[in-house]
């Protein structure tokens, strides 16, 4: 008898916490299809910007490299500026080459301190979407699972409109999961391929840099 009164309780217990999930978990995939679908939108403002101003890098590189025995450090800070490139790899070429009259080993180390900084920048960038992307399904599972509970008692109890009306909400969970792991998904992959050609050729310049400084 008491275990059965034990087991009832834990049973409704653990019912009651996980039908209170369900609306902070339709929350939390509502948020997280909306934010994926406004990144989706600024990804794709930022893709026509990068091929509005596209970058020569090889053009770039051999301008820098004409200044080799100049040794003219105005001359190099107005070309920088004049490249269509992130403003925060602009400032970070302008400090080496202000940094010019300073050990070469200091200016390496900061160097490398630099580009290993924009680095993580960019990686903080694709948090938030790479987090959507792998527990957006999981979420979106909960969301299905938490109203199948309350579908199969009504099921039982012969009540096939409101079974019909918790597997609705069972689905629109499910696809809102998918849905919003599969744009960030793609967000990610897209910008991680560019902040990785980014940080490359921020390393070339940044070598090029040092050599004729």
């Amino acid at each position: 008898m008491t275990t059965e009164i034990f087991n009832g309780m834990l049973s409704n217990t653990t019912h009651a916490i996980s039908q209170g999930l369900l609306i902070p978990v339709m929350i939390i995939l509502a948020i997280f299809f909306v934010y994926a679908l406004i990144n989706l939108g600024i990804i794709i403002a930022e893709y026509y910007k990068r091929r509005k101003t596209e970058f020569d890098f090889k053009y770039f590189i051999n301008h820098i490299l004409s200044f080799k025995d100049q040794k003219n450090p105005d001359k190099l800070i107005k070309v920088i500026e004049t490249v269509e490139i992130p403003q925060s790899h602009k400032s970070i070429l302008i400090t080496l080459v202000n940094s010019s009259n300073l050990s070469r080993e200091y200016r390496e180390s900061l160097a490398l301190k630099m580009v290993e900084d924009e680095g993580i920048k960019a990686a903080k960038r694709l948090e938030k979407t790479d987090i959507i992307a792998k527990i957006s399904p999981a979420v979106g599972l909960m969301g299905t699972l938490i109203p199948l509970g309350p579908g199969l008692t009504a099921l039982g109890a012969g009540n096939i409109q409101d079974l019909a009306d918790h597997l609705i909400i069972a689905f629109d969970a499910a696809i809102l999961g998918m849905a919003a792991a599969a744009i960030a998904f793609s967000i990610s992959k897209i910008r991680r391929r560019w902040y990785e050609e980014d940080i490359s050729n921020l390393e070339t310049m940044v070598d090029t840099l040092l050599e004729i400084l």
